[in-house]
């Protein structure tokens, strides 16, 4: 690792008070060390990190995953209520989901434009909206 990625990885934990254990920062490293935003899934990620020569498990990928969701550091979009994503953008955004290599990717937000949402129920406030368009190739 180069001295700017530690950097850039240790900040981005550190902005979360996470500790920077090994396997976070062999994580935090291929999410956002080289400060490009990525959408992975927990498996697309131990992938990076088995060819990276990284000694990992699927299941601390999945825990440091929802860790790094938990502390705000990323956001876990579900496609088809059974496949989870996980963003580095934390930002308000649109995605689009590939069907056919199933991969997501921004959308733009200046682009969409919903006029109105519908009343939530009794008790209960509306905590986000997650807009997924689903695309296939012509």
């Amino acid at each position: 690792m180069t001295e700017m990625v530690t950097d850039h990885t240790t900040q981005w934990l550190a902005s979360a008070d996470l500790r920077p254990t090994r396997q976070r920062m062999t994580l935090a490293t291929l999410l956002v060390g080289d400060g490009k935003n990525r959408h992975v899934t927990a498996e697309s990620l131990y992938d990076a990190a088995s060819k990276a020569g990284e000694k990992v498990s699927l299941a601390t990928v999945y825990n440091t995953l929802k860790a790094f969701c938990d502390a705000g550091l990323m956001r876990e979009i579900t496609v088809d209520g059974s496949k989870s994503y996980f963003d580095t953008n934390i930002s308000d955004h649109p995605h689009f989901f590939w069907e056919d290599d199933h991969t997501l990717t921004d959308a733009a937000s200046e682009q969409l434009e919903i006029a109105r949402l519908p009343d939530a129920p009794e008790g209960a406030e509306i905590a986000s909206v997650d807009v997924v368009i689903r695309l296939r190739r012509t």
